[in-house]
């Protein structure tokens, strides 16, 4: 049903990869523009540059370089700090991995809620839907990923507005 979607709004998709693109510093800092999904594949595969995750740190409004984002790109702050003394060396295809799906939950989130700072600021309060837990606590499993993804689909349907 995913695929029948993208085949349907491709251009739907590409605009979804370039917000998410964007929040990594987009094609200055990528050195490509990606134009689909198997783009974002083949950079990923070769490790997004650090300077994307600093780029996205930077672009952060609400949320501080806590724990909780640590966990959310899967790099803590101290290495973090350490990349970013070789921009551009390229991530490992966990970390980029990891980066990409934050941006791509935030720009999701930013979507649905209407600003960043009201996305990054959901991210960061306890949700109903979630069993009280914080959207953000969870982005350090692919499980939890996966509801948060859900918990998102279901606000931009109204199901727990």
């Amino acid at each position: 049903m995913a695929v029948a979607a993208e085949v349907a709004r491709p251009e739907g998709h590409v605009g979804e990869l370039q917000k998410v693109a964007a929040l990594l510093g987009g094609t200055r800092v990528l050195s490509r523009r990606l134009t689909s999904a198997l783009d974002a594949h083949e950079l990923l595969l070769h490790g997004l540059p650090a300077s994307a995750v600093d780029h996205l740190v930077g672009s952060l409004v609400f949320i501080g370089k806590t724990e909780s984002l640590e966990k959310a790109v899967g790099m803590s702050l101290r290495t973090w700090q350490r990349r970013r003394d070789a921009p551009t060396k390229p991530l490992s295809q966990e970390q980029s991995g990891r980066a990409w799906k934050f941006a791509e939950i935030l720009s999701k989130a930013t979507d649905v809620l209407g600003t960043q700072a009201e996305a990054e600021q959901w991210l960061e309060r306890p949700a109903i839907g979630l069993d009280q837990r914080r959207p953000i606590d969870l982005l350090g499993t692919p499980a939890g990923v996966e509801l948060v993804e859900d918990y998102l689909e279901r606000l931009e349907y109204g199901v727990y507005a």
